[in-house]
Order: C-alpha cells, then sequence, then structure tokens
C-alpha cells in the first residue's frame, strides 16, 4: 500500500505541531542528564539523538530529537504536544540548577524527502543560519532543517505524508490521549536507541531497566494499514477479543496507517479495528542508525 502513494520530494514543508525548546546554560547538559531517557552525556557537541521524558511510573510524557549545539546549549525538537505545558513542567525541576528553559519562538521546523545535504547519521550540520539533520537511510530518504530564516512551504498534503512516513518507520506520534499512557518498551524506542538503561536515574529509570534486565517487556508497536481512516484509542480485535490498542494513526492520498501496541507473541490472525479489516506491515528501517 505504501509503495503505491505518491511522496512529495525535493521542496521543505513546514511540519504542524513541531516544537523547538532551548536548554541553556551552565548545567544545561546536567539537567537534562537528570530528567531524559537518554545518555546526553554521551553526546558530543554537534551531534543528536532520540530522547523522552518519563513520568516516575516509567510512561512517556514527551518524545523529541535531543541536540547538543555546544556545553551549555541543548535543542529539543518536539514533535507533538502543548511545548508551553512542558515548559513549564521542566521548569519545575530547575531548582538551583544554572539552566533556563525556554520555546525558541525565532525557529521553524521544517521536513525534506530528500537526502541530508552535509549531515550524517547522528552528527548534525550546521550553515550559520540553518541546522540540519539526517532522518533517513539512502532507500528511504528524509532530513529535518530547523532554521530561522528557513524557507518552509505549507502543504498539508504533504505534511500528512510525513506523519505517515514517521509511523511507517516506527517512530510514535503521542496525542494527547495517549500521553503518560505507555513505556518507553511498549512504543519499541529500543528500535530507536531513545532510552538508556545504562546511565544514571532519572524519573521512570527504574520502571525501565527492571522491564529490559527482567525481559518483561510483553507488548511492542506494531504497524497497521487500512482502506479507511483508523482511529486512535480504537481496540484492535483478533477473534472477537481485544488484542491491544491503536496509539497512532495517519492518513495521507488514500494511504491509511496506524500504530498499535499489542503483544510481541501472538497467533497469526485476521484483526479488525471499529470493525474494518486492517493488515500487519513491517516496520521499515528508516530511522535505523
Amino acid at each position: 500500500m505504501s509503495d503505491k502513494s505518491p511522496v512529495p520530494v525535493g521542496p521543505v514543508i513546514a511540519l504542524p505541531g513541531h516544537a523547538v525548546i532551548t536548554l541553556l546554560g551552565r548545567d544545561a547538559v546536567a539537567f537534562a542528564q537528570a530528567q531524559f531517557m537518554n545518555d546526553v552525556d554521551a553526546l558530543a557537541d554537534g551531534e543528536w539523538h532520540w530522547s523522552g521524558w518519563l513520568t516516575p511510573k516509567g510512561r512517556v510524557i514527551a518524545l523529541f530529537a535531543l541536540l547538543r549545539k555546544d556545553p551549555q546549549t541543548l535543542w529539543l525538537v518536539l514533535l507533538d504536544g502543548d511545548a508551553e505545558a512542558i515548559v513549564q513542567r521542566l521548569r519545575g525541576y530547575i531548582f538551583r540548577s544554572k539552566v533556563t528553559i525556554e520555546i525558541d519562538e525565532g525557529v521553524t521546523v521544517g521536513g525534506r524527502f530528500a537526502a541530508a545535504a552535509r549531515a550524517r547519521g547522528y552528527a548534525i550540520a550546521e550553515d550559520g543560519v540553518n541546522v540540519e539533520l539526517d532522518l533517513g537511510t539512502g532507500e528511504q530518504p528524509r532530513s529535518l532543517l530547523i532554521g530561522g530564516h528557513l524557507d518552509a512551504a505549507r502543504d498539508d498534503c504533504a505534511a500528512a505524508h510525513w506523519r505517515v512516513a514517521d509511523l511507517q518507520d516506527g517512530l510514535p506520534r503521542l496525542t494527547d490521549s495517549e500521553r503518560e499512557q505507555w513505556t518507553p518498551q511498549q512504543l519499541s524506542l529500543e528500535r530507536l536507541q531513545a532510552f538508556s538503561v545504562k546511565k544514571g536515574c532519572y524519573p521512570g529509570q527504574e520502571i525501565v531497566a527492571r522491564t529490559h534486565f527482567l525481559g518483561k517487556a510483553k507488548r511492542g508497536l506494531a504497524l497497521l494499514t487500512g482502506g479507511s481512516p483508523i482511529a486512535v484509542g480504537s481496540d484492535v480485535m483478533s477473534e472477537g477479543k481485544p488484542l491491544g490498542r491503536v496509539m497512532s494513526a495517519a492518513s495521507a492520498a488514500g494511504e491509511h496507517v496506524a500504530l498499535a501496541v499489542l503483544p510481541l507473541e501472538r497467533a497469526q490472525a485476521a484483526l479488525l479495528v471499529d470493525g474494518a479489516d486492517v493488515v500487519e506491515a513491517p516496520l521499515r528501517d528508516g530511522l535505523a542508525r
């Protein structure tokens, strides 16, 4: 189904819902290391990785790309959610840390269905105006651009294709109803190397580490395709019984996809969502590094 849909290539498209949060100050890296689920200390200046912020019970509040621009400056490229509300919650944990947390209103986030010009893997590229991230592979090229003078056109169709591509790559897009519902393992975030089980403490770390080391991850993401839009929050039914739940969905040009949290071990059987047939498809490796 995905192979038949036209995909826009080339121009930079504006990405609705994306925002950039800046952590600035002497303690920016230490603050992020203590709060977020990936190992910020492992990043060199000019590198990025996927990361997120968890509740104490290990549920994902937000998922983002974290860029280490220099020893005192981090960018969180937030994909979804109320950026101002997240900033306010983060500020509640500053205490005596020398760090400021602000939404960078002066930058725009855009995407392009083309290989990054200079960025490779987890190394960002800067040209003095824009920052570039490599989000794809040779077979599935995508790049992300962030800048104050970014020429990103609003194109609802192309933005819808971008969201579909995110889900096909196993990148969850969190609606408000799905926030604080899922652990990193339930969202298969190990595929994105988005969390650490070896670094020091952070909110939810005990749950994440216990699940990892005791092998208790029972559920993970499955990519579903259907002939009509798939609703977030719907049960995935199999043999008349609920098997799991749709946590993210997207549609573009007649292509309808969803990410559902399903048991990792399950019998092969027909799947239904809201009475309509859906088919499981393999997650792509576009974000593998």
